[in-house]
Order: structure tokens, then C-alpha cells, then sequence
């Protein structure tokens, strides 16, 4: 079965049209545009509507013929992916296979002593949900400062400009979870 990215990419050059070329029409990023084909990301709604436009076609064609999988599951010491960071204190695990199919990213998230993540601002209507499972975080979104302790959790808007700074010198292991999808 085709995946929505190459079929995408098949209708670009079927009508002769550059990446550069889709990218200015459809007014999504040339690199979104590629991650999309080549299967590291799904896009949104919005961008799928935006490309079909600039493509000339209605968006029920870029969908004709895909069909959702069902999700491996994952199972007891299978190894999974990890996403570097920009920081050397920051380190991420994937929790799911083909991360770019699914409908949210569950990872986990370690921060050592005295590290902070870079300061994150998702598309709009993007939500975050985090678990500590170890140590202290202060979460800061927007302009406030929460605190979150083992065992505790935090709901957001992850469009809201936000960072995870971990005030201690032990690791703290979160449980974070994105929707929509995007690396």
C-alpha cells in the first residue's frame, strides 16, 4: 500500500511541479513538504488541504487508496528509537514504531541534573500531556512556572512557548505525550 507522503510525491511530479514550486503555492515549508514525502511526518489536516490546493486536486485523492495500519505492538525488550536533542542534557525514546503514521507521540523524556530542554512552540492546536516518573521538574508554558514532582502530570496547549528545566543534580525520566505527531 502506498503511503501518503510518496503519493503525494507522485502527484508533485506526474504534474511536473518542484518541490520549491509546492512549497511556495501550498505555503507549507519546503522541509515539512519533505518530511512528508519521505515518510518522517504526516503533516496536519491543514497542510494535507493547503497541498492538495496547490496540486490542483481534491484532497480525498491524496487519501485514495491509503489505509491505516494496524500498530505493532511493542513488546518487552524490544529495542526502541531514540531522538537526539539539540542538548547534551536532554535525551528522548520513541515508544511507538513508525512514529510519523501515528496520531500522538508517547516518548520519554530524560533530563539530567540541572539540564533544561529547548524552549518548544508546537503548531496550533498541538496538546502535551507529561508523567514525571523520576525526579523534580519545573515546566514553565508561557509565563508560568509549575512544579512537578514523581507521580504528578501536567495537561497543555503545546503551542504555548514552553520549556522543562530539572533544578536537581539526580535525572528526572518523564512520560510525554504529543498530538499531533511532529519530530
Amino acid at each position: 500500500m502506498q503511503q501518503l507522503g510518496s503519493h503525494i510525491q507522485e502527484i508533485r511530479k506526474l504534474r511536473r511541479i518542484s518541490l520549491t514550486e509546492l512549497a511556495k503555492t501550498s505555503g507549507v515549508q519546503i522541509a515539512t513538504l519533505s518530511r512528508i514525502e519521505n515518510g518522517k511526518m504526516t503533516g496536519t489536516l491543514a497542510s494535507h488541504l493547503s497541498i492538495a490546493k496547490a496540486l490542483g486536486v481534491d484532497i480525498t485523492e491524496l487519501y485514495q487508496g491509503l489505509r491505516e495500519k494496524t500498530p505493532d505492538p511493542i513488546k518487552a525488550n524490544t529495542p526502541l528509537e531514540s531522538i537526539s536533542t539539540t542538548n547534551d542534557k536532554v535525551s528522548c525514546e520513541i515508544l511507538v514504531r513508525q512514529a510519523s503514521t501515528r496520531k500522538m507521540l508517547p516518548t520519554i523524556l530524560k533530563i539530567e541534573g540541572k539540564g533544561t530542554t529547548s524552549q518548544e512552540q508546537r503548531e496550533a492546536l498541538s496538546e502535551r500531556f507529561v508523567f514525571v516518573l523520576e525526579g523534580t521538574v519545573i515546566l514553565k508554558v508561557k509565563d508560568q512556572a509549575i512544579r512537578l514532582e514523581k507521580n504528578s502530570s501536567l495537561y497543555f496547549n503545546a503551542s504555548m512557548p514552553h520549556v522543562i528545566e530539572n533544578p536537581n543534580s539526580q535525572t528526572a525520566k518523564l512520560l510525554s505525550v504529543l498530538t499531533p505527531v511532529s519530530l
